[in-house]
């Protein structure tokens, strides 16, 4: 199987093919009419097509279409059916929706939904017609709908820079990402001004004010701008996403692209300079790249300085900096050329001798011929800067003594072992002999002396092993041959071990810094607050960057504190100058960047998409500024850590968030259940006290009902109180707790005896072991719980029913259960039961819906539990269980001391 050029299909390709049309089929579409303004004609264009789908026999429906009174609109709308809308009450006002529900049911093929930006009324499933679109793609609905440029989220500011109309309306951006079709609506200024005069967009009074605001001419050039640039990079990226699928590596010019080649030498600048002003004048993406060939030596620290002020040179001028590694410097920048989709690359001007192309090769000769359709512009360097290249200049390493010294040890070695054996050796072996050392010596020492062992290694050779011995002398030419191999493997190995070696380093610089944002990030994912991840971050830069190193957070007043710190950090970070800049402009400053250069701190934000978070500052040991690969790094640092600490204050806010909405439904769980429980009583007290001022001659049977009614209304208006203020002392934890010995059928008898009257005439049944332990408890507070309990039996059982109470000991415990023969728990709520102001599903019964709650804070404040169930013959059981002290006393035991104290006495 080949492709049309007779090669092999790439096997990736092909799979990214197939899967993307697999996407494609399971993805419903959204298409966008996209404008600049209103009344451009992106309502009737949608239209237009809806109509040559419905006349296809595609099933279109009308979600909804603002025409604006537009006659030719309203003409478009014929034909095809329109879903009712859903009529809304707002302060007053009769609203008119879109139906979500209605569309979901009828699924159309294809519905048509004006104004995407647009804000639903309060009360609809959704507050946003675009999340509507959501749910309806989804749910396998095609939808085409509208928008123009300034309703945009990632342009809302740059809108109103423009127009001086902050909009307030907006759709995200990933929304217009998600659109598998955009069109472009387009219409001149000029025209749109026209129609607006005409009253074909607004009514004339509206298009007048319209005229004098936001449709100003320069506005709306600045917006059909805007929206051409943005359909431009959405074609674009679908181009991209093309080429990628179908691996395509030649060039599409169908947009300009630069690149520029930049290096150490001082003539890079003016070549990012050209760059920039070629980008400028072509409206066109540039990216400047350095190629770090393997097979050289790395940079000197001067060289690298140069090169990353070129970098800096190239971020500060708007372009991209992308850094590559390979064996040759042109097939680098030709294979990302290629792959980026590159037009035009941008060299420097040659200007070393010639013969150093000769003897290297020239990466000049080598761009221009294999650019294919890729034009190569060359640019004279700056003047005065003496010779320069568009190569990495290599440096020349330090010639140490040391390894001079042994590299003479090891050559003086080898001859004087040669030399002791040399009758058992052929002048083979001994050759072979230095080869070993020059191998050694080249593995261990590196290029240069390397190059010194073979030069030593040929003299000795020559004066101790080839005739005339003990001279330099050679009588036969055969031996230069050995001499050159000497030197050539001496250079081979000597490069190939440089190459392996800065293979090995740049793989372990690379382990390194992905290890370390591994380790970065999984804790940072274990940070619980901003504070803990300000510390995490904190902790791994001082380590990364070996530096001190301190974190200023913002706060919501606007105001900075250091919150974290570690090594030499001045303790008023958060007031100095460099912190100060870099929270309101949210760019880096300090020690080694173009703004505050000479502070003794690094500043980088932290920030997320909308504000900056606060700063990251470093203070490095000896001043040592950054090079580019680390401000690069400390970016990705930087932004790890804002992301970080942005998670934990959404965190913080959603805690915030579900704090106040809980408050709030139990203020107004509270106000609902106090406010009837309170009315009922005082309205039974009120009519009862007016009762028996208003009439004359109340009867003495009558007037001593009416009495006893507001004796019991305001027992029950003090038992309210005494609920509310109970619950209060269990949730703030100020519940005393005053033990006592006392029995446990003291207590259940107590607080019988204070509901008689609410049990009237049920049978209370009891079974009560006569040997139970006495129990450590607050009396007062212990009988409020069986108060409560059996109240909440008395309300939710029959009359004629029986209430049981029964208690054992068990495993150290004391259980105590209380069960009724009424409706029981709803399966599920056995634990809710317990939650304050929770009162089931039973209709008519009152209470506010604190008792159990009270019930279980006093037990629990008791060491013990409590805990609801229904019982399988019908009703609900309570169970407590209380822990027994080791040594509790019986009752039998407090008699038996009482009377053998009384004998005594």
């Amino acid at each position: 199987m080949t492709d049309s050029n007779g090669a092999r299909p790439d096997p990736d390709a092909l799979l990214r093919r197939v899967q993307a049309e697999e996407a494609r089929e399971r993805h419903t579409k959204l298409k966008i009419f996209f404008g600049f303004a209103p009344g451009v004609g992106k309502t009737y264009a949608m239209l237009e097509s809806a109509q040559r789908l419905h006349a296809q026999g595609v099933d279109v429906v009308v979600g909804v279409i603002e025409t604006h009174g537009r006659k030719e609109t309203e003409a478009q709308l014929e034909r095809l059916p329109l879903l009712p809308r859903k009529v809304v009450e707002y302060r007053g006002t009769q609203l008119e929706e879109f139906d979500l529900a209605q569309a979901l049911a009828r699924k159309p093929a294809v519905l048509l939904l004006d104004e995407l930006a647009h804000t639903n009324a309060p009360g609809m499933q959704h507050p946003k017609r675009y999340q509507d679109v959501q749910e309806l793609l989804e749910a396998g609905i095609e939808v085409h709908t509208t928008l123009n440029v300034q309703h945009v989220e990632s342009l809302n500011d740059v809108v109103a820079q423009i127009t001086q109309v902050r909009v307030r309306e907006t759709v995200p951006d990933a929304i217009l990402d998600r659109a598998d079709e955009i069109e472009l609506v387009d219409l001149p200024p000029d025209e749109l001004l026209q129609r607006l005069r005409e009253g074909k967009v607004y009514l004339r009074e509206q298009a007048a004010r319209a005229v004098d605001h936001f449709f100003q001419r320069g506005n709306l050039l600045a917006l059909r701008e805007l929206a051409l640039r943005r359909t431009a990079d959405r074609v674009d990226a679908e181009m991209q996403a093309y080429r990628l699928e179908h691996d395509i590596h030649g060039t599409w010019a169908a947009g300009e692209r630069i690149l520029v080649c930049v290096s150490p030498s001082p003539a890079s600048a003016r070549l990012a300079r050209a760059a920039r002003r070629m980008a400028a004048g072509l409206r066109a993406q540039w990216t400047a790249a350095y190629v770090e060939p393997i097979a050289l030596a790395p940079l000197s620290e001067a060289d690298r300085t140069r090169l990353d002020a070129h970098l800096q040179l190239v971020e500060s001028l708007g372009g991209e900096v992308v850094r590559l590694t390979g064996d040759s410097i042109s097939t680098a920048l030709l294979a990302y050329a290629r792959d980026k989709n590159v037009t035009r690359i941008l060299v420097g001007k040659p200007t070393h001798p010639r013969l150093r192309d000769r003897l290297r090769g020239s990466l000049l000769d080598e761009l221009v011929r294999g650019s294919g359709d890729i034009d190569v512009h060359v640019i004279s360097g700056d003047e005065g800067k003496g010779p320069a290249s568009a190569q990495p200049v290599k440096p020349r390493e330090a010639f140490e003594l040391r390894k001079l010294a042994w590299t003479t040890l090891l050559v003086a070695a080898a001859t004087t072992a040669a030399f002791l054996v040399r009758g058992a050796l052929a002048l083979p072996d001994v050759v072979m002999l230095y080869l070993l050392v020059i191998m050694i010596v080249a593995v261990r020492f590196g290029r240069r002396p390397s190059l010194v062992a073979a030069a030593l290694s040929v003299a000795g050779y020559d004066f101790f092993f080839v005739p005339p011995y003990y001279t330099f002398a050679i009588s036969d030419a055969r031996h230069m041959l050995t001499f050159a191999m000497m030197f050539g493997v001496g250079f081979v190995i000597s490069s190939l071990t440089a190459r392996i070696r800065q293979q090995e380093q740049n793989a372990l610089d690379r382990e390194a810094r992905t290890a370390s944002l591994y380790s970065f990030s999984r804790d940072l994912a274990a940070a619980p607050d901003e504070a803990s991840a300000a510390k995490v971050v904190v902790e791994h830069a001082a380590k990364v960057f070996r530096s001190g190193a301190a974190v200023v957070l913002t706060a919501a007043q606007g105001s900075a504190t250091q919150t974290a710190s570690i090594g030499d950090v001045p303790a008023d970070l958060a007031q100095d100058g460099v912190v100060r800049w870099v929270l309101e402009h949210g760019r880096p400053a300090g020690l080694g960047t173009d703004t505050l250069p000479g502070a003794p701190v690094l500043c980088v934000p932290l920030r997320s998409r909308a504000e900056v978070l606060g700063v990251l500052a470093l203070t490095p040991a000896d001043q040592r500024t950054l090079h580019q690969d680390e401000h690069e790094f400390l970016q990705a640092f930087s932004r790890q850590g804002s992301l970080a600490i942005e998670r934990a204050r959404f965190a913080e806010d959603a805690k915030a968030a579900a704090l106040r909405a809980r408050t709030e439904e139990m203020r107004s769980s509270l106000l609902s259940a106090v406010s009837h429980d309170l009315r009922t009583p005082l309205a039974a007290i009120t009519g009862a006290a007016t009762t028996l001022r208003d009439a004359d001659g109340v009867a003495l049977e009558q007037r001593s009902d009416l009495l006893q009614t507001i004796c019991e209304e305001a027992e029950r208006l003090e038992r309210l109180l005494e609920n509310l203020l109970d619950m209060t002392r269990v949730e703030s934890g100020g519940l005393s707790v005053k033990r006592d010995w006392v029995p446990v059928e003291e207590l259940i008898g107590s607080a019988l005896t204070r509901l008689e009257g609410k049990l009237g005439s049920r049978v209370v049944e009891t079974d009560l072991p006569t040997d139970l332990p006495l129990i450590g408890v607050d009396p007062v507070l212990f009988e409020q719980v069986f108060v409560n309990l059996f109240e909440n039996a008395a309300k939710y059982t029959p009359e004629q029913t029986p209430i049981e109470v029964r208690a054992r000991t068990s495993n150290a415990e004391l259980v105590i259960e209380i069960a009724d023969r009424g409706p029981g728990i709803t399966p599920g709520d056995e634990e809710r039961v317990f939650d304050k102001f929770y009162r089931g599903t039973h209709v008519g019964i009152g209470g506010v819906g604190l008792g159990l709650p009270i019930c279980r804070g006093i037990v629990e404040a008791h060491g013990g539990s409590i805990r609801a169930e229904n019982r399988r013959e019908g009703g609900a059981l309570f169970r407590i269980s209380l822990p027994l002290a080791s040594e509790a006393p019986t009752i039998s035991r407090v008699l038996d001391s009482a009377a053998s104290s009384g004998a005594r006495s």
